[in-house]
């Protein structure tokens, strides 16, 4: 059976990516390897230390760079995490001084708010009720 075991985010800088996503959103770093210039960087949620790596990927490729700033130009997320308490967590992040493009909004059967992560994305927090 296939199934997810990694996936990426273009980041602008990795050191600044390791921290944000560690320090305020509560990953922990897996692996660190050397590659050249750039580094193997990937982290976990603490929930599921053994589940989905996310690689916090060099945006060095040419098409990158306008792929994000497209992006983030239209409000669209590059990708979105689930939570189990949106409202609780953009409370809590805010408090760690997370800028938030959308507050958490009742879409019905989810809930959802936006953030920007500092590394040239914005991400989307979701919840089902």
């Amino acid at each position: 059976m296939i199934r997810v075991n990694l996936t990426s985010v273009f980041v602008d800088d990795q050191a600044k990516a390791l921290a944000f996503y560690t320090e305020k959103l509560g990953f922990r770093k897996k692996n660190d390897v050397p590659t050249g210039d750039a580094r193997w960087l990937t982290v976990v949620s603490p929930a599921d230390p053994d589940g989905v790596e996310l690689l916090l990927e060099p945006d060095g490729h040419p098409a990158a760079g306008p792929f994000k700033k497209a992006l983030v130009s239209d409000g669209i997320p590059f990708t979105q995490f689930a939570v189990d308490d949106v409202y609780a967590e953009v409370e809590r992040l805010k408090g760690l001084g997370v800028e938030f493009t959308q507050d958490a909004v009742d879409m019905g059967p989810v809930v959802t708010a936006v953030f920007d992560d500092t590394c040239g994305n914005l991400i989307q927090l979701a919840a089902m009720k």
